[in-house]
């Protein structure tokens, strides 16, 4: 079998962070390198064409669900027209929906990931990819009535107690529950 070209490898390397962004958001950083790769519809040697390490591809795919984040708060703000109450009441919405809860694959890397960039403790350059981009998530948050970290950190609890206890209706009223303490207007 011959070599790819360029363009072929480039495909390659970025079908597998795709891959990889979606299923760390699903199973976590243990997922293995050969089930990425499979899911990816490559072999496993082929991963050490493409990356130095697993640890790379993590980097990788964590900038990668980050940038996808930042990408939708954009959309929202275009969607509508820059009123950035309007978009975040659809994020807050959107975020804290059965669909979300159950869709962990598509969903938000901040609750995918904090457990493991908790259990992480170094100074990977996921970690610094996580760290900025819950601080940007913030930052996106904030409204003059309420503190985006704060807001933030409603979503992301509420997202991960609903996932913990799905199948009971307890799962749904936490969404409900969370959805509108964010959303009330004085």
């Amino acid at each position: 079998m011959g070599r790819v070209s360029q363009a072929q490898a480039e495909e390659n390397r970025r079908r597998v962070v795709e891959t990889a962004s979606r299923l760390l958001r699903e199973q976590g950083t243990h997922v293995s390198v050969a089930d990425i790769m499979k899911a990816a519809g490559m072999t496993h040697g082929g991963f050490y064409k493409q990356f130095a390490s697993k640890e790379a591809l993590i980097d990788e795919a964590t900038a990668r669900a980050f940038g996808e984040l930042a990408q939708h708060h954009k959309d929202g703000l275009d969607q509508y027209a820059g009123q950035r109450d309007a978009a975040q009441r659809a994020l807050i919405d959107t975020y804290l929906s059965a669909e979300h809860r159950d869709s962990a694959a598509e969903g938000c890397p901040v609750a995918a990931l904090a457990t493991d960039m908790a259990r992480d403790g170094g100074e990977s350059e996921a970690r610094r990819v996580y760290t900025q981009g819950v601080g940007d998530f913030a930052d996106w948050l904030d409204t003059k009535d309420q503190d985006g970290l704060t807001r933030l950190c409603t979503m992301l609890g509420a997202l991960v107690l609903s996932r913990a206890t799905k199948g009971s209706p307890l799962s749904e009223e936490i969404l409900t529950t969370a959805r509108e303490a964010l959303t009330a207007t004085d």
